[in-house]
């Protein structure tokens, strides 16, 4: 698979991809011995890449879509020795980090990359990434619970962007809620939160969509790596 120059010698970890782009310009990056001063120049895996006549170090890219299990930190490290996401990663020889997190007792969707640059893409808020979230909730919502939600709720002084709100199920005897909320924000404890300024204390949570990707066919604690169709796709969103 082929990628432009600046981002290979980024991926590296030579610079960042604008220095990337002047040092290409400033004719100090070889491929395959010759100078390239052309910015977009496409190389592949098997091209032979010097910046200063060093060679760099190209590690090749990788992103997994991950059923993260509850009571699993969303951190490559956890000072209080709780099990984090890279537990679930150890026989790799490229180190992988989360796109994002998801809280300790939540499960579901969580990417996994060494993709830095994609990683930045999703998680920009320009790009507004829906995902999907799946609560079980204490009481029902009511119809002007859910117009808040719709139309967003305030979160430490600031409104949240507008949200799409589809209850699955009732149980009035239990006096809980299965309620599916569709979000592109990421903020701390968002979802909770969300339920919470409404009054509804969320029991149990799961993330079920990222953007189009699912957890169809994986089991938690599972994970599979995406094809470079979905790559892609997530690229062009």
């Amino acid at each position: 698979m082929s990628e432009r120059l600046q981002r290979a010698i980024a991926q590296a970890g030579v610079t960042s991809r604008r220095k990337a782009e002047e040092l290409i310009t400033a004719g100090r990056v070889t491929v395959n011995n010759e100078v390239v001063t052309k910015l977009g120049t496409k190389v592949d895996s098997h091209d032979h890449i010097e910046v200063d006549q060093v060679p760099i170090q190209r590690e090749s890219i990788h992103t997994y879509l991950f059923y993260k299990p509850r009571q699993v930190i969303s951190s490559v490290k956890d000072n209080k020795g709780r099990k984090t996401v890279l537990d679930f990663f150890t026989d790799f020889s490229y180190r992988l980090y989360p796109v994002g997190r998801l809280d300790y007792d939540t499960s579901g969707l969580l990417l996994m990359t060494n993709d830095g640059e994609l990683a930045n893409h999703l998680m920009h808020p320009k790009n507004k990434i829906p995902k999907v979230y799946v609560a079980k909730i204490k009481g029902n919502l009511k119809a002007p619970e859910i117009k808040k939600l719709v139309h967003g709720v305030m979160i430490d002084h600031k409104l949240s962007a507008p949200a799409h709100v589809k209850i699955l199920s009732n149980d009035y005897e239990k006096k809980t809620s299965i309620v599916q909320l569709t979000i592109h924000e990421g903020h701390y404890h968002q979802v909770k939160r969300m339920f919470e300024a409404v009054g509804h204390y969320v029991e149990k949570l799961s993330r079920e969509k990222y953007a189009f990707l699912t957890l169809e066919s994986l089991n938690s604690g599972e994970f599979r790596e995406l094809s470079h169709e979905e790559v892609y796709k997530l690229r062009s969103l």
